[in-house]
C-alpha cells in the first residue's frame, strides 16, 4: 500500500516517541503519578489522528480530530506543570511541539467544518 507523507500523523506520531521516553525519564525519578496521565494523553493524540484517518463520515473525522485537540490540550497542561514544578525533569521541545500539534489541529478542525 503506497500512503500519501501526512504531516499531522507524522507530528503525533514522532510526538508519542518523544513522550514514550520523557515519561521514562519521570518513571526514572519516581515521579509515576505525572508519568502515567502524561503517558495517556501524550500517546493518545496519535492514536486519535490516526482512527481520524478512516472516519467514516467528515462529521466522524472532525470528532477524532476534536478529540485529539483535547489530548494535545491535556498533555500541554501535565508538561506546563512539569516546567513549573521545582522537583520535575522539563523538555522545552515537547512543550513547543504540543503547542505546534494544537495549532495544526484547530486548523484542520477549522478546515473541515468549512
Amino acid at each position: 500500500m503506497n500512503e500519501k507523507p501526512n504531516l499531522i500523523v507524522d507530528l503525533t506520531f514522532n510526538f508519542s516517541l518523544k513522550i514514550i521516553q520523557f515519561t521514562e525519564l519521570l518513571e526514572a525519578k519516581r515521579k509515576y503519578n505525572m508519568a502515567n496521565q502524561l503517558f495517556r494523553s501524550g500517546t493518545s493524540i496519535g492514536a486519535n489522528v490516526r482512527e481520524a484517518q478512516g472516519a467514516e463520515s467528515k462529521g466522524d473525522f472532525i470528532h477524532k480530530c476534536k478529540v485529539a485537540y483535547k489530548e494535545a490540550e491535556e498533555t500541554n497542561y501535565w508538561l506546563l506543570l512539569c516546567k513549573n514544578a521545582e522537583s520535575y525533569p522539563f523538555e522545552e521541545h515537547l512543550l513547543t511541539d504540543a503547542q505546534s500539534i494544537i495549532k495544526i489541529l484547530g486548523r484542520i478542525i477549522t478546515t473541515s467544518k468549512n
